[in-house]
């Protein structure tokens, strides 16, 4: 399988469960979706910069490496079988950033760990989001909500109760870099009682240039 890869590179995570540690990231160019705050809109266009590798090439890059993040774009609009099979029996860990619009099931079972967005109003794309997907989650799973506004936060406490997400999942909110201070989100999940609920702050836009590609 040949896959449209408009970057890769070994950097920490800089969000998840795997925050902090390295990762080597692979970016699959294509989205079905055109958030508003999207920091990655340049992968989507078809003049982004594209390698065409297979999935000895994508395993030779991610090397010794433990953790592989294959990101976008929206990665599950391609047929990652074959690449996630090959990169877990070298015994990577897989995790795959999806924006909560393609069913996850598309992956068959066992499957690598999953951060799922739901997108919030200030994203425009709500109206896409599959909520059926929740159904399909395992403990390994996360479900983030990037939020840019107290309406944003107060959409997402709904979502978190009604489909009993903390007992399901990792859940994390994490601010839209510029427009919310993390500090009232804070505010927000301690008078909402969110137990269980993390806040997450993207480490490579405080390491390095918020703008800055390859990290």
């Amino acid at each position: 399988m040949i896959y449209n890869v408009v970057e890769k590179f070994i950097s920490i995570n800089g969000e998840g469960t795997k925050a902090g540690e390295l990762a080597a990231f692979i970016r699959l160019g294509g989205c079905n979706l055109n958030c508003s705050y999207c920091d990655t809109k340049w992968a989507n266009f078809s003049a982004a910069p594209i390698e065409q590798l297979d999935e000895q090439a994508l395993c030779e890059f991610a090397g010794n490496i433990h953790n592989v993040t294959i990101t976008g774009g929206e990665p599950m609009l391609y047929d990652l079988g074959s690449l996630v099979s090959a990169l877990m029996k070298k015994g990577h860990y897989v995790e795959i950033e999806t924006n909560g619009s393609v069913r996850l099931d598309k992956l068959s079972y066992p499957r690598p760990a999953m951060t799922m967005d739901y997108k919030l109003p200030s994203s425009g794309m709500e109206k896409y989001m599959l909520t059926e997907n929740f159904d399909l989650l395992t403990p390994a799973d996360t479900v983030k909500f990037v939020s840019g506004s107290v309406n944003d936060l107060e959409r997402a406490l709904q979502i978190i109760k009604k489909y009993e997400l903390i007992q399901k999942c990792n859940v994390y909110i994490s601010p839209v870099f510029g427009s919310i201070e993390s500090s009232e989100i804070v505010d927000f999940m301690k008078e909402n009682d969110l137990n269980g609920v993390r806040l997450q702050l993207q480490l490579h836009k405080y390491i390095w240039d918020p703008m800055k590609r390859g990290v």
